[in-house]
């Protein structure tokens, strides 16, 4: 058997996967930051949409002994959030839709009430969440404030979400369905009252995690915060 049929291309890494990449197994191999990490190896596990890798990589414990850890990341890219609100009217505008993880994880029927949100798909995140904010509730937004950066599940998935939030015009009628149906999306437009937003976390109506910490944004140092 020659060479080339014993090591066929593998994709992502020589080969293009789905999306057209390669050398997925790149990535994380030549971090410096950290002088208590030396990373081994990185392998590819799996690279449809998004990219699964396991790291091998040997850590020094606070002790000073070194042990041999192997870790698994998801990398979906970064991405973006906004909160729509309305100061006059005080209401913030929310969008619904079926999120098949939280579906099979327990949630009722997998509908949840979420702030706009995207990835970046090579966009800088105040363009990126602007197209979101359109293409999910139909409102063309202008003055954009970012409000923080965060990791949302940093044991596992590598995703940096930009967190940001602008007013929208309540008084002029929206749409109450978006979303892009070359995408499978298939989005309601949400408008509620803020109290009544605030409710729906304590009681668990609201489940997503982002909306919830722009929602408690928006209550201490946001648009509706206390004098």
């Amino acid at each position: 058997m020659s060479a080339q049929n014993a090591h066929p291309g593998r994709p992502g890494i020589d080969l293009p996967d789905p999306r057209g990449r390669t050398g997925l197994d790149r990535q994380g191999r030549d971090l410096t930051g950290n002088p208590r990490v030396r990373v081994h190896d990185v392998e590819v596990l799996a690279c449809d949409w998004s990219v699964l890798r396991r790291t091998t990589f040997d850590y020094r414990h606070s002790d000073g002994h070194w042990s041999r850890e192997r870790r698994e990341t998801y990398d979906r890219g970064d991405g973006a959030t906004i909160l729509l609100y309305d100061p006059e009217r005080r209401t913030v505008l929310l969008t619904r839709q079926f999120r098949l993880p939280a579906y099979v994880n327990g949630h009722p029927d997998g509908m949840l009430l979420e702030t706009a949100a995207g990835l970046l798909d090579g966009d800088e995140p105040r363009e990126a969440i602007r197209r979101e904010a359109e293409e999910e509730t139909g409102r063309t937004i202008h003055d954009v404030e970012h409000v923080l950066d965060a990791y949302m599940s940093p044991g596992s998935v590598t995703e940096r979400l930009s967190f940001f939030a602008a007013p929208y015009d309540g008084s002029v009628p929206g749409a109450d369905t978006a979303g892009v149906a070359d995408e499978g999306e298939d989005i309601a437009v949400v408008e509620l009252p803020f109290t009544e937003a605030l409710a729906l976390v304590r009681s668990g109506g609201i489940a997503d995690a982002k909306t919830i910490m722009l929602l408690q944004w928006a209550a201490l140092d946001g648009p509706f915060r206390q004098s």
